[in-house]
């Protein structure tokens, strides 16, 4: 799914704070409330993107999934976005939310561990795709990612979001891929 830029995007540049280092360590361990805090540069078995790496991405992969976990009941969200809130939650992997993101992953990737998964969220700040990347990589998918940037970074590069309606819960089956 390739998306084009907006007239006047400032790709080249990183976006709110989305290469920002604060000092926080990366970690394994799902992070627990307060969500919003600070994040690590790096996540352990995944890769991190900037919205000019995601950008590109999208350019180049015929089949890529853009997971959405922010919280809320509707927002403004990256274009061909799957909005998955609340899989960011839950305190360890082997909670209840581990089975039903297991469930959903597979549905959207029809079962193959190596199809790249693209997490997000807010901005530099929300812990939710951090922890929802934990969770994937902890399933065996091999291809994670954690755009780091989120929303935020996006809107600010000036790339194309839609709104997005409190449809997709975490216990609700997806819709069709148009991917």
């Amino acid at each position: 799914m390739a998306l084009a830029a907006a007239p006047g995007c400032l790709l080249a540049q990183p976006h709110a704070e989305e290469d920002r280092d604060w000092g926080v360590a990366a970690t394994s361990v799902l992070r627990r409330p307060p969500y919003t805090a600070p994040t690590p540069t790096r996540i352990p078995g995944g890769n991190v993107l900037t919205t000019m790496a995601l950008n590109q991405m999208l350019k180049s992969e015929a089949r890529l999934w853009l997971i959405d976990v922010a919280s809320g009941d509707g927002h403004q969200s990256v274009a061909g976005a799957h909005w998955i809130p609340g899989a960011g939650h839950g305190t360890h992997f082997l909670d209840p939310l581990q089975s039903l993101m297991k469930e959903r992953l597979a549905q959207l990737s029809g079962g193959d561990l190596s199809s790249p998964l693209v997490f997000f969220c807010v901005n530099a700040q929300c812990w939710l795709s951090y922890n929802a990347a934990l969770r994937a990589i902890a399933l065996g998918y091999s291809r994670v990612f954690w755009y780091r940037g989120g929303i935020e970074a996006w809107r600010r590069a000036g790339l194309p979001i839609v709104r997005v309606a409190h449809e997709r819960s975490l216990d609700a089956p997806l819709p069709e891929s148009k991917n």
